[in-house]
């Protein structure tokens, strides 16, 4: 077995590789989404990278993650037909706990109000189950040019 195999052995049933990289996220990859018809659920196994100088998760990656598991999530709302995509305009994180290497981080969107340009979401991140942060976010939908 390789080392890839192995962490992909420890992922969540119902997780597969994230579909929508960026340049910012890419030093923490392997970062995991599991779709529903209402939330874009994400996750990553804790390693090294993720950390700050006190081997603690790094409150940054966290807000990073909430900010595109919401906006993902309100994604799944959006009317394409009007809408080129949504951009933040506003994030706050609350820190409850900590997570450490070798846990499951999961940010898990549980609301989302959709608006004609304005989306309203909510987030909890867990690690291991265990509440670690809480974030919110507004978004404004980008207009298609007629």
């Amino acid at each position: 077995m390789t080392p890839s195999e192995a962490i992909d052995a420890s992922i969540p049933e119902g997780f597969a590789r994230h579909p929508r990289r960026s340049p910012l996220t890419e030093p923490w990859e392997p970062i995991y989404a599991k779709i529903t018809p209402d939330a874009f659920i994400l996750g990553i196994r804790l390693a090294t990278p993720h950390t700050n100088s006190r081997g603690l998760v790094h409150g940054g990656l966290i807000a990073a993650l909430a900010d595109n598991a919401m906006g993902l999530s309100c994604g799944l709302k959006v009317d394409r037909g009007v809408t080129q995509g949504l951009i933040t305009v506003n994030l706050s994180v609350d820190y409850l706990g900590s997570a450490t290497l070798g846990q499951w981080l999961q940010i898990d969107t549980t609301f989302v109000k959709p608006g004609n340009s304005i989306f309203f979401a909510q987030c909890f991140v867990t690690a291991d189950g265990e509440p670690c942060a809480r974030a919110n976010a507004t978004f404004k939908a980008l207009r298609k040019k007629p």
